[in-house]
């Protein structure tokens, strides 16, 4: 099943990664980049950072969930993906909003890598002083 497919398209960010899903009525499969979840996210933990609202709502089997995700590590596009779950649950089912805004994944994690800044070591650090 690919990300062209009918379904109600929704986008999910978290650091650099970004995340468009597509959830469309179904049996509850999942696919990922074209490949299945289990394939895709091969940790117990990022399956379950995904499937959160799903679990959250109660909507396991209800839908299938197909998703593009690009930029970031892992975590990141695990984050990506369940922002845009829960967005794309939120615009199906109104009535399920209140319970994802309550639990806080329809709020967009902003924290990013700080960059590092002329001068210094790092975004903070500063090189090792010598007095002498």
């Amino acid at each position: 099943m690919g990300v062209q497919e009918a379904g109600l398209r929704a986008t999910g960010r978290r650091k650099t990664a970004v995340a468009t899903v597509v959830l469309a009525p179904g049996t509850g499969q999942f696919s990922v980049n074209e490949k299945p979840l289990d394939q895709y996210f091969r940790t117990e933990e990022l399956r379950v950072i995904v499937s959160e609202p799903l679990v959250l709502t109660g909507s396991q089997g209800k839908y299938d969930v197909s998703a593009k995700v690009t930029g970031g590590g892992l975590v990141g596009q695990a984050g990506a993906m369940r922002h845009g779950l829960a967005r794309a649950i939120s615009r199906m089912d109104e009535g399920l909003r209140q319970t994802l805004k309550q639990a806080g994944l329809l709020t967009r994690d902003q924290r990013m890598k700080e960059r590092k800044k002329y001068g210094r070591a790092g975004a903070r650090k500063r090189f090792q002083f010598s007095k002498r």
